[in-house]
């Protein structure tokens, strides 16, 4: 009996019924191509963007990928890292605070003081009575020394202020770098190397000043709605609140971003739109999250300042003011540490 030959065995196709034609044609057109996949030459598939399409608000922006961030410390274990590497560099860090003290001590404040706190402790004193009364005077005047201590004895101190917080900013943040690269810090060196990325650093502040007209406008446009009775009613009052609510979210959410561009434009042959693109990308989705360890610092510098200076304005007036002076001149570092800390976890 001859053998086939293997050819004749596939020259025929197998048979289909109707049936099944017209079931692989339905499922041909129910499948759709993919649009986000594209074929080179050499056969390479790759992921590419969709097509932005006007009337498809849905295609209007691609939303790439969360990555894969690594769990960061608790806020406090990076605020105790902080105070230790602090003491590892007492001399550089505390010679800078030193003279950061001597020269608002010179320029902004003046050797005399630009607050009348005692006068105003007895003043407060006359009116409360007891224990009770006594600690509320001594909170009232402790809120009249932190609202008195932006200001200066002559007109010029704000702009000093300024001027020194920029030039002391930069220093503390040259020496932290060096410090976390295990460097020999030397405090000549922080205000000799570390001022070159000064442009960059003050157009890193006027980008913080832009993105704060959202929240300067949503704060004008309450108080004009307010004050020329525009918004009267209690909902109408609260409609105003609830667009500078929004206003004020959208620039802390622009800030989130911008406050690690600080350190970030500190680096060599670095440019300001280059470290705010490299900062908003390190902060990408996960801004809620660095909400909650960023208002960690100020309301324990906030919590560490009253429970100091109550019991000093209460027992000890004429030293309370010298001591609000040293804690802050000590709020400066403590906040560049602590966000330089935050900003080399999160790399």
């Amino acid at each position: 009996m001859p053998k086939k030959s293997p050819k004749s065995e596939t020259q025929k196709p197998k048979a289909t019924s109707r049936k099944e034609k017209i079931i692989q044609k339905l499922g041909a057109v129910g499948r759709k191509k993919p649009r986000n996949v594209s074929r080179f030459k050499s056969g390479e598939r790759k992921l590419e963007a969709p097509k932005r399409i006007w009337y498809n608000p849905y295609s209007w922006r691609h939303r790439k990928p969360v990555p894969n961030y690594k769990k960061l410390p608790k806020a406090r274990k990076i605020f105790a890292a902080e105070i230790r590497e602090f003491k590892q560099n007492w001399y550089v860090f505390g010679g800078i605070v030193l003279l950061f003290g001597i020269l608002n001590l010179v320029l902004v404040r003046g050797i005399g003081g630009s607050s009348n706190l005692s006068d105003i402790k007895t003043t407060l004193d006359s009116v409360f009575h007891g224990f009770g009364g006594k600690l509320a005077s001594s909170a009232l005047s402790f809120t009249f020394l932190v609202a008195s201590s932006g200001s200066g004895n002559t007109g010029s101190s704000g702009v000093y202020q300024v001027i020194l917080v920029i030039i002391f900013s930069l220093a503390f943040i040259w020496a932290l770098r060096q410090a976390a690269a295990k460097h020999k810090v030397r405090l000549r060196d922080s205000f000799y190397l570390g001022m070159y990325p000064l442009i960059p650093f003050l157009l890193i502040i006027g980008l913080i000043a832009v993105q704060l007209v959202p929240l300067a406008a949503g704060g004008g446009i309450y108080a004009a709605a307010t004050s020329h009775a525009i918004a009267v009613n209690w909902w109408e009052r609260s409609l105003f609140i609830a667009l500078f609510v929004f206003l004020g979210l959208w620039t802390f959410r622009m800030l989130t971003a911008t406050i690690f561009a600080f350190y970030i434009v500190t680096l060599p042959d670095m440019t300001p739109m280059r470290a705010y693109r490299s900062a908003r990308d390190l902060v990408y989705g996960r801004r809620l999250y660095l909400w909650r360890k960023i208002l960690f610092l100020p309301v324990v510098l906030f919590l560490l300042t009253v429970l100091i200076m109550i019991p000093l304005i209460m027992w000890l007036t004429p030293a309370a003011e010298w001591a609000f002076f040293v804690l802050t001149m000590l709020s400066l570092p403590l906040l560049h540490g602590y966000l330089y800390k935050m900003y080399r976890e999160m790399l």
